[in-house]
């Protein structure tokens, strides 16, 4: 080994120990009789003294050494004079005897420090440079202990880590696939799975009743901040068990992490169904760390001759409390915000309860103080408040109001981000229309089951069926969602009718799944958890690229790597692709 020590292990005990460590150069001080170089390996920092007056040689070659330079150094543990306490080494130095440099650097386009000067862009072409930090290194710390204490849990609670196939069949419903090109098979293709979905149901039917998986799934769709093209789930399925079951085995791994990664106990998950998530928040992903429910105003408001209520769907507020002195301009902001493209509101009203119990709105001309204090009392405001409604069309304006509601913890601090309140969302819809193609699609996936007493309404009225289904929320992050499965041969292909597939379509597609349920399918249910945002929301982070160790920008492109990039025609030729001009 070329070190005996790492740079973040050695302390005030360890004082008259000969010790050798390797590392990158952080920085160097040169202070005339002294230079101090700052040794720095993923464990730690750790200071090296060289002295001018007792190995003048050795100093100069100290001098000498660059940012990033890789060193090994050796020589005797000693105290430091002049102690640094914000680090666990910060109490000792190593006096250096013998300097070797294993390996020069060129200068690095940024600097490798906590906060660093160099852009995203630049940093992702340098991803090597950038994993240096210390960022992003106890990012994926976090991200691998997360690992480990999910196998812990899901062993313990009997479930076998099983592999599923990465080379699979394309399938028309959910996200685009990512294709490969068979070379023995000229002209047809595998895609990379969305999710193992199909082969964790057939594990059910092979009888392996407690599966889990924690595998990378594969999406060709627009980017964001929690999309990445490749991302790994937390993939999970369980036989012979109803949704309490589910629900009761993955909140305990929900508390198992709290407790093991943030020390923390959030109790038991509340519940709550979907249609009052959409009702009292406006999204299915609702962010509870505080309050600010949504209280629908139509019945109080309409008919007083403003016609932008009295010809709205929907007319709905939130109260934010203590904002009532507000002023013209902070208002003039709020509304700026609404109508901002991306949030689509038309305007914004609002009215100020003043500390004194006088009301001012921005609609005084259409309503009497009589009117706006019903207003009042259905949101239960207090002197000092201020009431903020929008109106137009419901699922519009929800849409506007929860991103005006979100915009409003912020600027009042009350999203914590060391703050956790888990949620589960129940009892989706099935199935949601589509206006442009004139047919169903499934909200979750095709195998999802239907809540048993509404399986009659499949055939009367498919837009109300409700689905066994179910995500987990936290802090308005969808970090998971599930369902009970369809078990039953004739429901599956029900459902498949519904959505627009022929018997041969299907059986084209799903044919081993459904003959696989011909043969004693066990009624099962499963969840899948996006690992990569669990990791950043416990690391504190708003973009999953932070605590993956290589990710793809927005535009899906690996800057380091320059990929995605051309193939030579030789290799398409060997492939049987033919592109245009080829």
């Amino acid at each position: 080994m070329l070190r005996t020590h790492t740079c973040g292990q050695l302390r005030l005990s360890d004082t008259g120990k000969s010790v050798t460590l390797s590392g990158w150069v952080q920085r160097s001080r040169d202070l005339g009789g002294m230079t101090f170089v700052d040794l720095r390996d993923r464990y730690g920092l750790t200071q090296l003294a060289f002295n001018m007056e007792t190995n003048p040689e050795l100093c100069l070659q100290a001098r000498k050494l660059g940012r990033e330079f890789v060193i090994a150094a050796t020589g005797k543990v000693i105290e430091r004079s002049s102690k640094n306490l914000k680090i666990p080494t910060g109490e000792i130095e190593i006096m250096v005897e013998k300097l070797e440099v294993l390996n020069a650097s060129k200068v690095p386009p940024f600097t490798i420090e906590e906060e660093t000067d160099g852009g995203e862009e630049l940093r992702m072409r340098y991803r090597y440079l950038d994993l240096r930090r210390n960022p992003l290194r106890r990012n994926l710390e976090l991200r691998h202990r997360m690992a480990i204490e999910t196998r812990n849990y899901m062993d313990a609670q009997g479930f076998l880590e099983i592999e599923t196939p990465f080379l699979i069949k394309s399938t028309p419903e959910g996200a685009r696939d990512f294709v490969v090109p068979s070379r023995v098979h000229h002209g047809k293709f595998y895609a990379l799975p969305q999710s193992p979905q199909t082969f964790k149901q057939i594990l059910m039917v092979a009888g392996y009743d407690r599966y889990y998986q924690i595998v990378r799934c594969f999406r060709d769709e627009d980017l964001r901040a929690d999309r990445q093209p490749e991302f790994t789930q937390i993939d999970c399925e369980m036989a012979f068990v109803t949704q309490e079951d589910i629900l009761n085995t993955f909140e305990g791994l929900g508390r198992h992490l709290f407790k093991a990664i943030k020390g923390i106990d959030p109790g038991s998950f509340p519940r709550m169904s979907y249609a009052d998530a959409m009702k009292y928040y406006g999204s299915d992903k609702p962010d509870i760390r505080f309050e600010m429910k949504f209280v629908e105003l139509k019945d109080l408001l309409k008919n007083k001759g403003f016609s932008v209520f009295d010809f709205a769907e929907l007319v709905v507020g939130i109260c934010a409390e203590g904002c009532a002195e507000y002023s013209r301009k902070q208002l003039d902001d709020l509304t700026e915000f609404v109508k901002k493209p991306q949030i689509g509101a038309k305007g914004l009203v609002y009215i100020q309860y003043k500390p004194n119990g006088s009301l001012k709105s921005s609609v005084d001309k259409f309503y009497s103080p009589e009117d706006l204090q019903k207003v009042t009392e259905a949101f239960k405001a207090k002197p000092g408040d201020l009431i903020l409604i929008l109106a137009g069309d419901t699922y519009k304006t929800r849409k506007a109001l929860n991103k005006l509601r979100l915009e409003m913890g912020s600027r009042l601090g009350l999203r914590n981000p060391e703050e956790f309140r888990p949620l589960w969302v129940l009892d989706f819809p099935l199935l949601e229309w589509d206006e442009e193609t004139k047919r169903f699609y499934a909200m979750h996936h095709p195998f999802t089951s239907p809540k048993p007493e509404d399986i009659p309404l499949l055939d009367t009225d498919p837009r109300m069926v409700r689905a066994n289904a179910y995500d987990l929320v936290i802090n308005g992050v969808e970090i998971g969602g599930g369902s009970v499965r369809i078990h039953n041969k004739e429901l599956q292909k029900k459902m498949f009718q519904i959505l627009g597939f022929t018997d041969e379509d299907a059986q084209a597609q799903f044919g081993f799944l459904m003959n696989a349920f011909e043969y004693g399918a066990p009624p099962h249910g499963g969840i899948a958890f996006g690992f990569d945002r669990w990791v950043a929301l416990f690391a504190g982070v708003d973009s999953i690229r932070d605590v993956i160790a290589f990710p793809k920008n927005n535009a899906g492109q690996d800057m380091m790597i320059d990929s995605p990039a051309e193939i030579s025609g030789e290799q398409l030729k060997e492939l049987g692709v033919r592109t245009v001009g080829l």
